[in-house]
């Protein structure tokens, strides 16, 4: 009874360290707000994000996050050029050419918006936003960002590995 009641007094070495590295690892966890997903104020859409690293030098692992459906100035000016025809575009070949919409609203059926958002592990943060209204079942009139062509695209994420080939 006498040694536990010591070995409980006592704090051992071993449990200073684990408080000492408990009290360390808490200082790496960031305390800025996450980036905001609308579109940057930049006209290039794409926009750098500072990450703050621990003791100057440490910062964790962060992989590529791709979101949403990747939209390139090419496919914007096939949509423009299917506007141009007499017949138009129907949804059913806007959503072959685009995709999926993100985001579909009930309350506004006729408008259709894809988000794109591609975040680097080095904190680059690439996004876009391409609305598409229609009128019945014919396209309208498509909003959008500056895109990138789908070059610039695959540049953007391969990286150094693009530019040596």
């Amino acid at each position: 009874m006498r040694m536990i009641s010591l070995f409980v007094r006592r704090p051992t070495l071993s449990g200073l360290f684990a408080i000492v590295l408990a009290a360390g690892l808490s200082g790496c966890a960031s305390t800025k707000a996450p980036a905001p997903a609308e579109a940057p104020a930049s006209t290039e859409g794409v926009q750098k994000i500072e990450e703050g690293r621990f003791l100057g030098v440490l910062s964790p692992y962060r992989i590529d996050c791709q979101q949403g459906n990747f939209t390139s100035s090419e496919i914007m000016s096939q949509l423009k050029d299917g506007m141009k025809r007499k017949e138009g575009m129907t949804r059913d070949q806007v959503r072959f050419l685009l995709g999926t919409p993100l985001i579909t609203d009930v309350f506004h059926a006729d408008r259709w918006d894809y988000v794109f958002r591609l975040q680097r592990n080095n904190g680059e943060v690439l996004t876009s936003h391409v609305t598409v209204f229609f009128k019945g079942n014919q396209l309208d009139r498509v909003d959008g960002t500056i895109l990138p062509t789908e070059k610039e695209y695959i540049t953007l994420i391969a990286g150094n590995a693009a530019a040596k080939k």
